[in-house]
């Protein structure tokens, strides 16, 4: 859930050599993802069948 990620999850992708532009590119696509399966699902598409 958003609510429970926090700087402790920030300060372990930093300790893993992630830099803030890194985090954020990731966060962007993680939600880009998110909200396009979410209009998928909601126009009823339907997988590809090679997926």
């Amino acid at each position: 859930m958003p609510a429970e990620i926090g700087a402790a999850d920030t300060d372990a992708l930093r300790a893993h050599g992630l830099d803030d532009a890194t985090i954020s590119d990731a966060i962007q696509v993680i939600a880009y993802f998110n909200y396009i399966n979410r209009v998928a699902e909601a126009v009823g598409t339907d997988s590809e069948p090679e997926w």
